[in-house]
Parts: structure tokens; C-alpha cells; sequence
């Protein structure tokens, strides 16, 4: 009785519950992302639509349709396409480097006592926690003063001309942003991979040691198909996370020295264009989200494919 009790508590509340979640998330973001796409396609100042036969303010949204102008326009813009390049290239190294350390880092914790497990998964979640425009200017400090002068200059501790000047080179800043990412994001990827490996049977492990298994063919025999769901949810969210960067970008490197990243590139169009082309812009928001949307479900179905396999 008192489970059909609770059940009719749980229906009786249900709909309280999710009518006011639904309605937000329908404001917030399903509408606005329908608004957007048809702005891709209509000549949009921001604050009003222009006629493009009439040259005037269109009477009608409809009547600042342009089709797909605004997407032809958006792959001819050479500042467009650089930034897809640079963005697609930062990706692959970030999506590497976060997935590497934060599983050398799960691996380490989870061969250390409990007590120290819990102040070690503590210190590296911190650097999460700060927000990504105060950690780019903090990077930026470090980058351009510390690296460049203290310890890599010429009267510094050891020098080493390519670990100068960071954020002031094409291929350095990307590396600058990939440490940045890394040294943020590491801790708490981390936390994913220690969940996955404390879900492995420890009989596994046992069986392979009384086998003789070395070490990297146990890692790589059991350890890596058993991570797989770990694998998933983390690649997912470093590939969407590498390709959405904004704040570290705009903080280290403003863009400077053709670093413009795909989400900087979407904001700055406004200010490069005269009048601002918000239809422009949101053209270029529609082909973002498609290529994140794309990439993402494609690696979630590989890597999902894999779970099955193992």
C-alpha cells in the first residue's frame, strides 16, 4: 500500500514540478535558438530589419529575407574561416592534453591513501573554479611576465627563446591556451576517471597479476575498455568545452595575432561590421552549433560502440 501510496504522491507532483522547468527551458533556450536560425536568414541590424531591395527598415521581418546569403558571406570571410582552422586545431591538442593528465592524475590518486586521495582531488578540482576571464588575465601575467622575463629569458634561470612571449605568436598562443585549459579543466576530468576506475573489480586486476601481466598491458587490456563510459562523458565535454572556449580567449589573447577562436569570432563580427551584420553573425552561430553538435555526437557514438565492444 505504501508503495502505490508514493507512486500517486509522485504523479500528483509531477507536473508541478516539471511545468515550471519546461516553460523556462522553452523561454530560455528552445525559443531564442528558433528566433536565431530564422535570423540567419534575414538581414538583421539587432535593434530592427532591413529591407535589402527597399534599402529602408523592412515593414516585415519577412521582408529582410536574403536565403542563404548570410552563410555564403559567412564562409568567404577570411577572419571566419582562420578562426574554424585555429578553433579545429586547439581542439585536438586541448581534447589530448585534458584527457591525458586528468587520467595520469586519476591513475595517481587512486594509489594513494584515502586520507591523501581527498586533499590531492580537492587541490586539483580548485583551479575549476575560477572563472574564465580571471584566469586568462592571470595566465596572461604568467605568460608575459614570469615566463618571458624571470624564467626563460635571458637573465633568467634558463633560457628558452620559444617559451617567450606566449600569447604574442600564432602557434605559442595556441599551446599558452591549451596549458591554460589543461591546468582548469584537468581536476575535474579527473574526478570522472577516479569514478570509473573505482567501478573496475579489483578480481580483474588480481587475475592479471597471478597471469604475469605487465603493467601497461594490464592498463591497456583492462583498465582502458573498462574506462570507456568514463571516456565518453569526458571526450564529450572536452571536445563541446574546447570548441565553446570564449573567456580564456578573450583574457590571454584578445584575439590578437590571428588567434581568434570560432565563439570570440561570432561576438567580434558585430564590431567588424559596419553596419553591425547581426544576421551575419548568427549565420556563422548556426554553422558553430552544427559543427559542435556534429563532432559531439558523432564521438559519443563511437565511443559508445566501444563501451558495447569491451
Amino acid at each position: 500500500m505504501s508503495l502505490q501510496k508514493n507512486r500517486s504522491i509522485y504523479r500528483l507532483w509531477f507536473w508541478p514540478f516539471v511545468i515550471p522547468a519546461g516553460a523556462l527551458f522553452l523561454m530560455v533556450v528552445v525559443i531564442p535558438f528558433i528566433v536565431g536560425v530564422f535570423n540567419s536568414f534575414v538581414v538583421w541590424r539587432g535593434t530592427y530589419y532591413f529591407d535589402p531591395v527597399a534599402r529602408t527598415r523592412a515593414a516585415s521581418p519577412f521582408n529582410a529575407f536574403v536565403g542563404l546569403n548570410n552563410y555564403k558571406a559567412a564562409f568567404a570571410d577570411e577572419r571566419f574561416m582562420k578562426a574554424l582552422w585555429y578553433t579545429v586545431k586547439y581542439t585536438v591538442v586541448a581534447v589530448a592534453a585534458i584527457n591525458a593528465v586528468s587520467l595520469c592524475l586519476a591513475l595517481l590518486i587512486t594509489k594513494v591513501t584515502e586520507f591523501l586521495a581527498g586533499i590531492f582531488r580537492t587541490i586539483f578540482f580548485l583551479p575549476n573554479m575560477l572563472g574564465g576571464l580571471a584566469l586568462g588575465y592571470i595566465f596572461q601575467f604568467i605568460f608575459q611576465i614570469i615566463f618571458t622575463d624571470m624564467i626563460f629569458g635571458p637573465e633568467g634561470l634558463i633560457h628558452i627563446e620559444a617559451f617567450r612571449y606566449m600569447t604574442q605568436d600564432n602557434t605559442k598562443a595556441l599551446f599558452a591556451l591549451v596549458m591554460l585549459s589543461t591546468w582548469q579543466s584537468a581536476g575535474y576530468m579527473m574526478l570522472i576517471y577516479v569514478a570509473g576506475l573505482n567501478t573496475i573489480p579489483q578480481d580483474f586486476y588480481e587475475a592479471a597479476s597471478i597471469d604475469g601481466s605487465s603493467g601497461w598491458n594490464t592498463f591497456w587490456k583492462i583498465t582502458v575498455p573498462m574506462l570507456m563510459p568514463s571516456f565518453t562523458i569526458v571526450f564529450f565535454m572536452t571536445l563541446s568545452g574546447s570548441f565553446k572556449l570564449l573567456d580564456q580567449n578573450v583574457a590571454l589573447t584578445d584575439g590578437n595575432f590571428d588567434t581568434r577562436m570560432l565563439a570570440y569570432q561570432i561576438l567580434r563580427t558585430v564590431r567588424d561590421t559596419n553596419p553591425p551584420d547581426y544576421g551575419k553573425a548568427q549565420a556563422q552561430a548556426v554553422i558553430f552549433f552544427i559543427i559542435v553538435a556534429v563532432i559531439s555526437l558523432t564521438q559519443v557514438y563511437l565511443t559508445k560502440k566501444k563501451e558495447l565492444e569491451a
